[in-house]
């Protein structure tokens, strides 16, 4: 029985790497679900268990848990009533659109582009983030054509980035839609996970027509993917700016120290040196 177990494989791994992207989603999916980012445990997790293989075949398994994950915990949100459909119906397209094309940039573009970018971008983030004691619980004042063109640019850009390399996407999105199109904590995290969800399929509509994507394994990890998604968005709605904020202190931090390792230390990842 043991023996078997052990012999046992999905998409030629064995079940102890299995094991190990599993644990890697939970933990990604419980994050991601309150604040975005889980990309940045999430990506790491599957480019270790893949070892010496492209990169491109972490970041296309990797959509297949993260999709169906945020199904739940978008679901979640929009049953509670924190998704304003006439700002964020429209956004998906845009998402759908951004995450595609980042995607199709992704396999043409060398890694290392985009994280001397982020080690820019990341302090001013940073510091945006950290301005003020509270997240708002209360929406603030703005043009609503001011609103609108924020959102629908951010879903663009911020999805076409995910399209293309992926961790924190959430929290961008989360700090734009509150800092930049005024939205409170609630009604921002729910458009978040019906964005994020719009563009982690467009990307990995992109992989799989590309075959950048282990099935096999993207679906068992969708099983804790939804156990994370479920359990984090819960802790999101009930806590709101409370539990929000400082999570997504904690997802620039990590985001931080990720790429800078990987810029460092690229071989410890699996990216040629």
């Amino acid at each position: 029985m043991l023996q078997a177990l052990a012999d046992f494989k999905i998409d030629g791994f064995p079940l102890w790497v299995v094991a190990l992207v599993c644990a890697g989603v939970f933990l990604a999916s419980f994050m991601d679900a309150i604040a975005g980012g889980g990309g940045i445990i999430s990506v790491p997790t599957h480019l270790i268990a893949f070892g010496s293989l492209p990169t491109p075949y972490a970041l296309g398994t990797n959509k297949v848990s993260a999709s169906i994950g945020t199904v739940f915990s978008a679901a979640r949100f929009i049953r509670s009533g924190y998704v304003r459909w006439h700002l964020f119906g429209p956004a998906i397209l845009f998402a759908l659109v951004g995450s595609s094309a980042g995607t199709w940039l992704q396999h043409r573009t060398p890694d290392a582009v985009l994280k001397y970018l982020l080690l820019l971008v990341l302090p001013v983030v940073a510091f945006i983030t950290l301005q003020g004691r509270e997240w708002p619980d209360e929406p603030g004042e703005i043009d609503p054509k001011k609103q609108r063109a924020i959102i629908w640019a951010a879903s663009f850009f911020i999805g076409g980035y995910d399209g293309y390399y992926g961790p924190g996407t959430g929290t961008f999105l989360m700090i734009l839609f509150i800092r930049a199109a005024k939205l409170d904590t609630r009604h921002a995290a729910g458009g978040v996970k019906v964005i994020n969800l719009s563009s982690n399929i467009g990307s990995l509509v992109t992989q799989l027509a590309s075959n950048y994507v282990f099935l096999g394994v993207g679906l068992v990890a969708s099983v804790a993917s939804i156990a994370g998604h479920y359990l984090g968005s819960g802790l999101a709605i009930k806590n709101g700016s409370r539990i929000v904020r400082p999570t997504v202190i904690v997802v620039l931090i990590l985001l931080t120290l990720k790429v800078g390792s990987e810029l460092l230390f690229p071989s410890f990842w699996g990216y040629a040196p």
